[in-house]
């Protein structure tokens, strides 16, 4: 069966946390603090065998990354299938929110907004299998475990995608700084798939012209932009402030 690494604290404690399948976990000999005693007593309590290792061993598992003294060996991430995201949040009685991240390249990037989108509450997560990202352990660490909980959909034609969804009543936005001004008018207590394009270029010109709407951030200050991640955070945030607002809460 093919394995992953998964490495950092936290990322490898939510990895146990969630259920995910786990071979073994590495430990740096020596070291200590209360995150890696849960880790230890997390991998007792469900069988996981703990090796502890010198730290060269670490740096050769996960070089370039700061793994803080704890990796895993892990099964791969698993992808959820698009239907069964959509009846999950249907049976819950909630409006489908969906996140798709349209030829994002940067692990920061994408990491960090599928950490913002399990904050969020975001149903699902959509990622081309073309031009994305690969779901490494650069992504899974900046997620800080996150990606263990949000459930990921591999999805091909972009287009395609969203004009399916669209026929289910979806309403498609997408953060663009020739739109709408995201707090004007701008009504999210809907079915929403939330657009995030790519570093630099953003949303591939077909993927704009699937969208219903197109919101920008307003920018007060010297630079006109924000990279991928905290600007959809904020949408991300819109839309849960709009139906916080709506539902009264």
């Amino acid at each position: 069966m093919t394995q992953e690494i998964v490495a950092g604290r936290n990322a490898v404690f939510e990895a146990l946390a969630s259920g995910r399948s786990i071979n073994k976990i590495y430990v740096r000999t020596g070291t200590q603090g209360g995150s890696v005693v849960k880790i230890i007593a997390a991998a007792k309590e469900l069988n996981v065998p703990v090796e502890y290792v010198q730290g060269d061993k670490l740096d050769k598992l996960a070089p370039e990354i700061r793994h803080q003294g704890v990796a895993a060996l892990v099964a791969p991430v698993s992808f959820s299938m698009l239907e069964d995201v959509l009846d999950k949040a249907y049976s819950s009685g909630e409006k489908p929110f969906l996140l798709l991240l349209d030829e994002l390249q940067d692990p920061q990037n994408v990491g960090a907004l599928i950490r913002s989108a399990d904050a969020a509450g975001v149903h699902g997560v959509l990622l081309p299998k073309r031009r994305s990202c690969p779901l490494n352990m650069s992504v899974e660490k900046i997620s800080a475990g996150a990606i263990s909980y949000v459930p990921i959909v591999q999805i091909g034609n972009i287009s395609q995608t969203l004009q399916k969804l669209k026929k289910e009543g979806f309403w498609v936005v997408g953060a663009d700084m020739e739109g709408e001004t995201l707090y004007f008018e701008t009504d999210l207590d809907r079915p929403i798939v939330l657009v995030i394009g790519s570093e630099g270029k953003g949303m591939n010109r077909l993927v704009k012209e699937n969208c219903d709407m197109l919101m920008r951030i307003p920018m007060r200050g010297g630079v006109n932009s924000l990279n991928a991640s905290a600007a959809g955070a904020i949408l991300l945030y819109e839309v849960v402030r709009q139906r916080l607002q709506k539902a009264g809460k």
